[in-house]
């Protein structure tokens, strides 16, 4: 794939992830309970994800694969997952939409830019740049020029 179809693909998937935390998010409100949202979401994704696995994959992995993969990498990803979507749909209706998801963004970015310094969770190094650093003050920036009124 190119990367010009990448990029519109990780612009959608952002897309996708601000829509079902905003749809969760109003769940959350309606039941009075956010980590009931995240299991919602977490059980309809398992429901979606075994569908569209069953139906696209040729091949499964091999049980020889399998037993490779450290037992961690099993459940932790699910942990990190149910602790960020349930603070999204807590903060959400305390915060609003644009300033969490803005907020949301720069963790993301502001991690992944930490992280891929210093090659954390195994991830390939990728020095931290002027141009990097610049990004980020301009998230920030941006971010308070959607909180200003």
């Amino acid at each position: 794939m190119n990367k010009l179809l990448l990029s519109c693909l990780a612009f959608i998937g952002g897309a996708f992830l601000a829509v079902q935390a905003s749809l969760n998010a109003n769940l959350g409100v309606i039941l009075k309970k956010p980590i009931l949202a995240s299991l919602a979401q977490n059980a309809s994704g398992m429901v979606f994800a075994l569908v569209i696995a069953t139906l696209s994959f040729k091949t499964q992995p091999s049980l020889a694969t399998v037993k490779q993969v450290p037992a961690y990498l099993w459940f932790t990803g699910g942990l990190f997952s149910v602790l960020g979507i349930s603070l999204y749909y807590f903060t959400i209706p305390k915060l609003g939409f644009s300033t969490m998801i803005s907020l949301g963004l720069s963790g993301q970015l502001i991690f992944a830019v930490a992280a891929s310094h210093f090659g954390w969770l195994n991830m390939e190094i990728e020095p931290l740049t002027i141009k990097k650093l610049l990004g980020i003050v301009c998230l920030l920036a941006g971010i308070l020029l959607i909180k200003i009124k």
